[in-house]
């Protein structure tokens, strides 16, 4: 049932919808407006801890007001009321101030009806200047003291700041040193807050680490105690539609408060469904003595393997006498030295495009980039002396799966003395001198493992891999280095060899004994679950870390296990989870086990893979004792993946698959009771997405909520009257009205006598008040009981009409066809007088 409070956050995810269809794009990546989903915002409100007392809010950047109605929504829900609630939003963008107000009135409405004062103040001011501006003021001698906040909740802008802007000017009067809009926020909101104010933001995570950060970060750590992060493991995800790439985390921390126990989650999901969690020290979070102050978040058990091993290596670049720079040769200012082909006084010229299996393929001629510059006074200073080099890309192209990329710089494949380097490369070298051999190779079998990609990734939020980066990276010594690089002779080594030469070397240094499990084997048994499921076809849903740990568990597969070992246990969803947590340290909050069904195993089973209650295919869908078990064909499929005969196999199952997949959904089929189409049963709609939801209605939608019932309606869109089954109509006491605007669909549970009228909206036409009272005037002489259902395809479309659905209906979606949504109902399924 929904209620009204839950209606604010509908009403706010309506209107964020309604803005971003209208704002332009180009200009929301210039100003970094990106406003919060309603289920991160509803996240970020949960963290505040609850207080009866009066409650001064900042929403500095408010946008439409998500995130506010967020907490009010959440203070509104608890069961210790606040005394009061005033807030302060900031917005500038007049688009948005239209919708920000009429959510701070509903906002007021909804404190009202609970006996709560709500006050809110629209500041259509700069964030950035006018709370620099009052922070100025405030230290000036005869000033009046600035209001202090006991909330602040924010989705700053992400954009650089200019050396030379007002933003700079004005931040640097007030003490505060950075280079990003967003970090600027949380600055000047930091010294808004009073004492014990609570801060939640989301944010990029590159003020985890970097140089340019460190003022902030300095400021963050000694002002507030961080208490929950949450990391959104995929770039993408968290503003999915606006195109985001940054790698976002939510930041909880109270001001003056002692620092204890961090609380990390992480999901790849903006819903949450997938999350992940931990608990863990400050210490492990920042290092005790670390000047730089990184914050380190390790998600999860995996994590602090990837940690404790990566922390055996305590060497920097400057103890083992290397250097790393970007390459110094910017070809747009070269222009007219660049050539396509080496010729006569031209020396190599090195681009990313010129790595070819972790090493160096010159001259490409095949290539979109040149292979020469000219070498003359103008370059010569641009120009390194050929040698052995570590070279790495700045940007990972799009289809690498390693945010490293090393590659050697073989000094034997070049003509000349003399060698440039493009300035998409950071370059390893010596005092701007080549390296020795077996060190440059050692180099980059280190930099390509595993282990330190996967390290990368934990401290680092960048879109691309900088010199800063690569040093502070710890290093093998120069002993481990010239071992490493003594294995490479001819061809790079595959990835399984660099990992267990890295490995080797590990456990030279710790004799392994205090480290516990081997995260390079949880990485590589998760890499193949995920490609088994992109070679098996799988959606994209489900091509996911979660779905591929359910795999593993369903084959009883173990880190250190052979793919011949699979097996094929029955196990539920319970089981699952602590499978995966006792031997891939990943623990999945426990109330995710839906998602794991519905997002993983409901797939599975839909594609053959998983088969459910084999020992008891009649066991109630309720019933603890649920279990599944991986399909015999699979299995035998799966035993053989690495093998030779993999890729044969692959398409034997294949060309028998689909006879497997019809044959369990039979099985499937026979839980659910078929509508009633009378002898009519081959509709042709016209085609379209409101046809294939309609089908939907039919097949999926009416068996679960009324089965055995009688499709009366179905309507068309290229012909007003698809299907209709006249006699039962006047049965009821109706007649068909070429006049009036019939529903979607029509069914007749004669068992109930109810009388479902169902729409089916892909772009327009809920079941809202207007057309709420259009149905009932139009049926009103029914013989039977009537039920108001609107049909979605998915979620996404539903939000856009959440605000609209009229009270005492229900709601239905496709995408999970389980699930049915009540609007303020008293029952769970049937009609209201």
């Amino acid at each position: 049932m929904i209620t009204a409070r839950e209606n604010l956050l509908n009403i706010a995810e309506s209107y964020r919808i309604e803005v971003n269809q209208q704002l332009d794009h180009q200009k929301q990546v210039e100003l970094g407006q990106f406003m919060t989903p309603d289920a991160v915002a509803h996240f970020m409100a949960s963290l505040f801890e609850e207080t009866t007392e009066s409650i001064t809010l900042l929403d500095p950047g408010a946008g439409v007001g998500s995130l506010t109605s967020a907490l009010v929504h959440r203070l509104l829900s608890s069961p210790n009321l606040p005394a009061d609630i005033t807030v302060d939003a900031y917005e500038i963008d007049a688009l948005m101030i239209q919708y920000l107000v009429r959510m701070l009135r509903q906002c007021g409405y909804e404190c009202q009806g609970a006996g709560i004062d709500f006050s809110s103040n629209i500041v259509e001011k700069d964030f950035v200047t006018g709370g620099a501006d009052l922070l100025w003021a405030s230290n000036s001698l005869f000033a009046q003291p600035m209001s202090q906040y006991s909330h602040c909740i924010m989705n700053p802008p992400y954009k650089k700041i200019r050396s030379d802007s007002i933003h700079r000017q004005k931040l640097s009067l007030v003490g505060i040193e950075t280079s990003n809009l967003y970090s600027a926020f949380l600055a000047i909101a930091i010294k808004m807050l009073a004492p014990q104010g609570q801060l939640v933001a989301i944010v990029p995570r590159s003020f985890c680490n970097g140089v340019y950060f460190k003022p902030f970060r300095q400021l963050l750590l000694s002002e507030m105690a961080i208490k929950h992060l949450h990391i959104f493991e995929s770039r993408k995800q968290a503003f999915k539609d606006n195109e985001v790439l940054q790698e976002n985390i939510i930041l909880y921390a109270v001001k003056h408060a002692p620092q204890g126990d961090i609380h990390i989650t992480a999901s790849s999901d903006p819903s949450l469904d997938d999350m992940i969690h931990r608990i863990v020290s400050f210490e492990q979070v920042v290092k005790p003595n670390d000047v730089d102050c990184f914050i380190h978040i390790a998600t999860s058990d995996l994590d602090q393997m990837i940690v404790d091993r990566i922390s055996v290596f305590t060497h920097s670049l400057h103890d083992l006498g290397l250097e790393v720079s970007t390459g110094p040769v910017v070809d747009f200012r070269l222009k007219s030295d660049i050539r396509q082909d080496p010729k006569e006084g031209a020396v190599p010229l090195i681009y990313p495009g010129h790595f070819s299996a972790n090493q160096i393929q010159w001259p490409k001629l095949d290539g979109k980039k040149p292979n020469a510059i000219l070498e003359s006074d103008r370059t010569r200073q641009w120009l390194m002396p050929n040698g052995w080099y570590v070279l790495t890309r700045r940007f990972s192209s799009k289809e690498e799966k390693r945010r490293i990329v090393a590659a050697v710089c073989d000094p034997r494949i070049f003509p000349s003395n003399q060698i440039g380097f493009e300035n998409h490369l950071n370059i390893f070298h010596n005092n701007k001198n080549g390296l020795d051999a077996l060190i440059a190779k050692g180099l980059a079998i280190y930099l390509n493992s595993t282990l330190v990609d996967l390290y990368f990734r934990q401290f680092s939020g960048h879109t691309q891999v900088n010199a800063t980066d690569l040093r502070m990276l710890r290093y093998p010594n120069l002993d481990a280095l010239t071992r490493l690089g003594s294995y490479i002779n001819g061809s790079f080594p595959k990835q399984g060899e660099i990992d267990g030469l890295l490995e080797v070397e590990i456990h030279n240094l710790t004799h392994a004994e205090s480290l516990n499990g081997n995260p390079m084997s949880i990485q590589q048994k998760i890499q193949d679950a995920l490609f088994i499921l992109d070679s098996l076809g799988m959606p994209r849903g489900q091509r996911n870390e979660r779905s591929a740990l359910t795999l593993l568990a369903l084959l009883g597969l173990k880190p250190d296990d052979a793919w011949a070992d699979a097996s094929s246990p029955l196990i539920g969803i319970t089981p699952i989870m602590e499978f995966v947590r006792e031997h891939y340290a990943r623990e999945y909050a426990p109330n995710t086990r839906e998602t794991f069904r519905r997002q993983t195993m409901h797939q599975f089973m839909d594609a053959g893979i998983a088969i459910p209650n084999p020992d008891q295919p009649d066991r109630p869908t309720n019933s603890p004792k649920w279990v599944y078990q991986i399909e015999p064909n699979i299995l035998e499929l799966l035993q053989s993946f690495g093998k030779p005969n993999w890729e044969e196999n692959l398409e034997v199952y294949f060309a028998k698959r689909r006879s497997l997949i019809e044959q369990y959904a039979r099985r499937r089929e026979m839980e659910m009771i078929p509508l009633v189409i009378g002898e009519q049963r081959d509709l042709y709609l016209t085609p379209g997405e409101h046809s294939k939801l309609i089908r939907d209605i039919i097949e999926e939608f009416g068996p679960r909520f009324a089965p055995g019932a009688e499709v009366l309606y179905i309507g068309d869109t290229g012909s007003k009257l698809g299907y209709f089954v006249e006699s039962t109509f006047h049965e009821l006491g109706l007649f068909f009205d070429n006049h009036g605007k019939f529903p979607d669909v029509v069914v007749y549970d004669r068992a109930n006598n109810w009388l479902l009228l169902i729409e089916a909206v892909t772009s327009h036409g809920p079941v809202d008040a207007k057309r709420h009272l259009e149905l009932a005037t139009l049926f009103k002489d029914a013989a039977a009981g009537l039920v108001y259902v609107t049909a979605f395809p998915d979620r996404a479309t539903m939000a856009r009409y959440l605000s609209e659905i009229s009270w005492e209906t229900e709601v239905w979606v496709a995408a999970t066809p389980t699930h049915l949504i009540h609007f303020d109902g008293e029952r769970y399924l049937g009609p209201y007088d």
